[in-house]
């Protein structure tokens, strides 16, 4: 069994809230190991961190998705940060143009470092989905997004998992569980008690979870493709009406929904001129989509959800 527990440390647009903080999404994934990574990384996020209780140091990977202020003003201070707790470990840093922004903002002021940063270019142009990470467990990819100036958005792919039909091994006289197994799906067959059993006819596959972060983004077909019959979609809905901006609105969603069919969307980048959540819940009911409605969730800050 594995867990994916996203966490919303920052859900605002361009200006923080007195409720909503800069961009910034927790990423938890607990198999055998634990993986953390983050996307976006905006001002106050260390702080917003401390408060969830997570911990930053397990943090090997942060995705930046554009190089607006609101979404990467907090990476300088964690980096600091890491280094006062003494960090080692290297730390990557990929965005699109990393190599071009991430040595100039670590050379800011006088900060001590006892570990490497690693600036990582991620492909902003152009169609095709590249695979940042290659784990055995999970991929994490991105695409090119709309947003004027150099953006991406990002997939956590969790890779499909053969799983054993337990009444189809029992029906073949296997035992609940032992080596056997591993032998299995190692070689795809194993012999049992002078019996040749194969995989194939005692196993299914699990479809991997997939959550996917839209960064700022006008709607565009390469989102749409990502986002195709993903666990989670966290999409960009700065404006809940319809405005000429490189952002999503709420009519936007509706298209995405209609195309990838998420199996739920959480709307974060959220504008400062909504600060009435129930407002935009009505905006919502307004759409007359009950299908699309119970799929939809509001970001806040703090918000966690697990798959």
């Amino acid at each position: 069994m594995t867990q994916i527990d996203v966490t919303f440390l920052g859900t605002t647009a361009s200006v923080p809230t007195p409720k909503r903080g800069h961009p910034a999404i927790h990423v938890r994934y607990q198999s055998e190991n634990e993986h953390c990574f983050l996307w976006d990384c905006g001002e106050g996020t260390q702080r917003q961190i401390f408060s969830s209780g997570l911990n930053f140091m397990r943090l090997n990977n942060l995705f930046i998705t554009h190089w607006h202020a609101d979404h990467f003003g907090g990476l300088l201070g964690l980096m600091q940060t890491m280094s006062l707790e003494r960090r080692t470990e290297s730390l990557r840093v990929f965005g699109p143009e990393a190599e071009k922004f991430v040595p100039d903002l670590i050379s800011i002021g006088y900060a001590v470092r006892g570990y490497k940063i690693i600036p990582v270019d991620v492909p902003y142009d152009g169609t095709d989905v590249t695979v940042l990470i290659d784990d055995p467990e999970y991929q994490i990819v991105s695409i090119p997004v709309k947003h004027g100036i150099p953006a991406v958005a990002y997939g956590f792919f969790e890779k499909d998992r053969v799983k054993i039909d337990k009444h189809k091994a029992k029906a073949l006289g296997l035992p609940d569980k032992g080596p056997i197994f591993k032998k299995l799906k190692e070689k795809g067959y194993a012999v049992f008690k002078g019996k040749t059993v194969r995989l194939k006819d005692i196993s299914f596959t699990e479809r991997g979870k997939r959550v996917v972060y839209s960064g700022d983004t006008k709607i565009c077909d390469n989102l749409i493709k990502l986002a195709e019959n993903c666990d989670l979609l966290i999409h960009d809905c700065t404006y809940f009406e319809d405005m000429e901006r490189k952002h999503s609105s709420l009519s936007d969603i509706l298209k995405i929904y209609q195309h990838a069919k998420p199996k739920q969307i959480v709307l974060t980048h959220i504008s400062r001129r909504y600060q009435s959540e129930s407002e935009l819940q009505e905006e919502l009911e307004e759409l007359k989509n009950p299908e699309l409605i119970s799929r939809i969730r509001i970001a806040r800050d703090f918000m966690s959800i697990k798959l």
